[in-house]
Order: C-alpha cells, then sequence, then structure tokens
C-alpha cells in the first residue's frame, strides 16, 4: 500500500513539475486552441522582429546614401549575397536546431528539450569562430571574382571586414533567437531588436553622418547594436526558470543530438550557401552593367526585403508550428496549419508585389536620389514584384517541409532551381541578348519552377508521418 502510495504521490510530482515547467517558460504551445489565431498570434511578433532586424541594413543604406557619395551606397547595398554566403550556413544548420527543440518540446519530452538547446548553443559558438574566420580572410577574394567595380572595391573591402570581424554578434543571436522561436517565444527576440534597432539608427547617423566614417561607421553601428540584441538575448535564456534554460557553465556536447541537428539543419544550411553563391553570379551580372545598376538593384532589394517581411514571418513560423503538432501526434492539426499558412501568405504577397509596382519610383528614391539609378531599379522591380506569389509559395512550403523534418527537399530544390537554373540562364542568356531585362526574369523563371516542384510533393507526399519514418528507418 505505501508503494503504491508513494507510487502515486511520484506521478503527481512529475506532472507538477512538467506544469511548472510549461508556466515558467516564456514560450507559446501551438498545439491548442484556433489554428489561425495561434499561427498568427506567434507570426507577428516575428514580423515585426523582422522588420527592426532589416532596419540594420536599410539604415545603412539609407545614411550612406544621402550622406556619402554613389559609390559607397554601391558597397553596402551589394554585399548582401557575400555576406550570408557566410553566415547563412551556419545560421541555416543553427535552425535545424529549432526544428529538433520544437519536436521534443511538442512531445513533452523535456530532457531532450534541455539537451537540445545547449547543443544548438554550443554550436552556435562554434559557428561563430568559423564564420569570423572564413569570413575577414575570404572577402578581398569574394570581391574579386564577383568583378567589383575598381572605384567600389575599397570601400566594398572595409565594410566587409568590419561587418565578418563582428559576427560572431549576428549569429549568437539568430541562435538564440531560433531556440526561443522553438519554444513558441516570439515576443522577447522583438523586445531585443526594438532597442537594438534604435541604438543602430543613432549609430549610424553619430558615426556617417556627423563623424564622416562613410561605410567604416555604418559597419561599426551594426556590429554594435547587433551584439548589444544578442547580449540580451543570452542573458534571458539563461534568467530562464523551467524547459528551455540555458546554463553557460554546463555547455556540453552531446553527440545524438548534434547529430540530430546537423541532420535536420545542413540541408539549409548547404541550401543558404550555395543559393548565395548563385546570387552571387548574377550580382556579378549586375555588376557589369555599371555602379548605377548595383545601386538601382541595391536599392529595390532594400524595398524587396521590406516587403516580403510579412511572408517571411509566416514561413519562419511554419516549422516551429509543424514541429509542434507533429511532436504531439497531431497530424490533421498539423495540415490545416500548412494549409492557412501557404493560403494567407501566397495572398498577402501579391497584394504586396501590386503596391510595389505601382510605387517603385517613389520607393527608390528613399534610398538612391540618382536618375539612372533609379531608372535601372524601377525597370527591375515592374518585371520581379507581380510574380511575389510564386515566391511567397515556395518560402511557406519549403517552411511547412522544414517543420516535418524534410530539410532535404527544399535543399535539393532550391539548389537546382535557385541556383542551377538561374546560373545558367542568366550567365547564357546575357551572352546572346546582353540587355539587363534578362537579369530580372531568372528571378520569375526560377520561382515558378520550384513551386510546382513543391506543390507536388505535398499533395504527393505522406509529410505528417515523416518523424515516425525517420525512426523506424
Amino acid at each position: 500500500m505505501r508503494c503504491l502510495l508513494a507510487r502515486v504521490n511520484g506521478i503527481r510530482q512529475t506532472k507538477r513539475n512538467e506544469m511548472s515547467k510549461i508556466k515558467n517558460n516564456s514560450g507559446r504551445d501551438l498545439t491548442e486552441g484556433p489554428i489561425g489565431r495561434g499561427l498568427l498570434a506567434f507570426a507577428i511578433p516575428l514580423f515585426l522582429g523582422q522588420l527592426l532586424q532589416q532596419l540594420y541594413n536599410v539604415a545603412d543604406a539609407w545614411v550612406v546614401g544621402n550622406f556619402a557619395d554613389n559609390n559607397a551606397f554601391a558597397a553596402v547595398s551589394s554585399t548582401g549575397s557575400m555576406t550570408f554566403l557566410i553566415i547563412g550556413f551556419f545560421n541555416g544548420v543553427a535552425t535545424g536546431g529549432g526544428v529538433v527543440i520544437s519536436k521534443y518540446y511538442g512531445a513533452k519530452n523535456y530532457d531532450a528539450v534541455e539537451k537540445a538547446v545547449h547543443t544548438n548553443f554550443l554550436f552556435g559558438i562554434i559557428a561563430s569562430v568559423l564564420a569570423t574566420a572564413v569570413g575577414v580572410l575570404s572577402a578581398p577574394w569574394l570581391l574579386t571574382i564577383m568583378k567589383t567595380p575598381e572605384e567600389v572595391m575599397p570601400e566594398s573591402l572595409t565594410y566587409l571586414r568590419i561587418y565578418f570581424g563582428g559576427v560572431s554578434t549576428i549569429i549568437i543571436y539568430n541562435i538564440g533567437m531560433a531556440i526561443m522561436r522553438a519554444l513558441g517565444d516570439s515576443i522577447h527576440p522583438l523586445y531585443y531588436l526594438v532597442l537594438s534597432s534604435v541604438v543602430n539608427v543613432i549609430l549610424d547617423l553619430l558615426f556617417v553622418a556627423v563623424l564622416g566614417f562613410g561605410v567604416a561607421g555604418a559597419g561599426i553601428a551594426t556590429v554594435i547594436a547587433q551584439g548589444l540584441s544578442a547580449v540580451m538575448c543570452i542573458v534571458k535564456m539563461c534568467r530562464t526558470e523551467g524547459v528551455g534554460r540555458l546554463k553557460l557553465g554546463s555547455l556540453r556536447y552531446y553527440p545524438d543530438y548534434m547529430g540530430e541537428v546537423i541532420v535536420q539543419g545542413l540541408p539549409n544550411g548547404v541550401q543558404n550557401s550555395v543559393i548565395s553563391i548563385g546570387n552571387m553570379v548574377v550580382q556579378t551580372n549586375i555588376n557589369s552593367f555599371g555602379s548605377y545598376a548595383m545601386s538601382g538593384v541595391g536599392a529595390y532589394s532594400k524595398i524587396e526585403g521590406f516587403a516580403f517581411l510579412p511572408i517571411t514571418s509566416m514561413s519562419i513560423s511554419l516549422p516551429t508550428f509543424i514541429g509542434q503538432n507533429l511532436g504531439a501526434k497531431k497530424y490533421d492539426r498539423a495540415k490545416k496549419g500548412a494549409a492557412f499558412g501557404i493560403v494567407s501568405g501566397v495572398v498577402l504577397a501579391e497584394i504586396i508585389g501590386v503596391i510595389v509596382y505601382l510605387f517603385a519610383p517613389v520607393l527608390l528614391r528613399f534610398f538612391v536620389d540618382v536618375d539612372e539609378a533609379v531608372h535601372i531599379g524601377q525597370r527591375h522591380a515592374r518585371i520581379i514584384c507581380l510574380f511575389f506569389f510564386l515566391l511567397a509559395f515556395s518560402h511557406c512550403a519549403a517552411g511547412v517541409l522544414r517543420g516535418c523534418g524534410k530539410s532535404i527537399v527544399p535543399m535539393i530544390t532550391m539548389l537546382a532551381f535557385w541556383c542551377g537554373v538561374r546560373i545558367i540562364y542568366v550567365t547564357t542568356t546575357l551572352h546572346f541578348v546582353p540587355e539587363f531585362s534578362v537579369i530580372s526574369w531568372a528571378y520569375p523563371l526560377t520561382w515558378t519552377l520550384s513551386s510546382i516542384v513543391f506543390l507536388t510533393f505535398l499533395l504527393k507526399s505522406d509529410w505528417v508521418h515523416s518523424f515516425e519514418k525517420g525512426k523506424r528507418g
């Protein structure tokens, strides 16, 4: 009898401990409640956070574009593909940890959650060291192979060296954000970005407009602001009570969990880097049309970065939602959430695309006020933006597949079309038709092809049982 009572009390205590972990954790359980409301409540803070993060680049571009010359603006606005080549790989791999964490969180396996959290953060530390070394050392070579114009080269190199010198702040923040997001917490990263964005704008104005540091000032401002958000993120995770708490003194290597992180994240990391290579090839062809083309396309890229934030936020939300619900074995709920996310993303994207089409000249002049650059940017924008619905579908579908552990499918699809086909099309067609519009049409073409593949896979495959099939295999 005493043994029975002890067992009952033990079960009760275990349940109380689990409930305590849930209550103390600041995340959101996406396995319960209305699907649409839950996804939107999770996605809206992500959208605001992405919006503020985008301000880092925009603030640099706006301040440099208005208080420096065209070459300085071209330097800042045309290096995005190079920076993403390095940090995109490591952030992509770490994102795989988010899928692992959300799966265990949905299954209420809190011991596994703790180990996955520490494994993912340890990977972030290793990635920071590697990214800094690779970025700083490879910057001159990357600029050279991209045929950066001679007049732009010095300032581009200065910006990249400063950016990569402080790239650890960016990676650590994104690792922490991915961990919080996997646990359903999209609020606290938003708070940190609000403060760091304000700091970034103030420092941009101080270093560039007041002190005249040029592109160096813009780079320093970004690193300092990102460092602030990274520190706040670490402090929050260390102070969290319950599941998901980070204990820096207890960081250990867990082979099984690191293996899961690599398996889920490596395809995404490779995808990010190889797509960046494709974008670098495209940027090389843009550079061949001169600094005005660089500035015009660079200005458009800032507009697109803002315009597509709502869709990006939904695509980022879907892996967490899908992962938690599949971990909890709520298959029908996962399907309905996937449908809601994809449809809402596609509709919103096309509305935004029409707005960009109509107001492209006005929006471009916010970043660059050179007629030649605005003209090229306008032509580029009006070819691309009406096809935003295809880009949205591809991103949201890829989010669903990452959430169910099928990250290899988006990797292969996007490598084939967003890199391979894009490079072949641009380089071959420009040889016979040396018109700038050839570059612009590369994007709708490759988005169409990837969307066809994703639609076919979602309709034909049993993706909701991917985790169970993986265990059996």
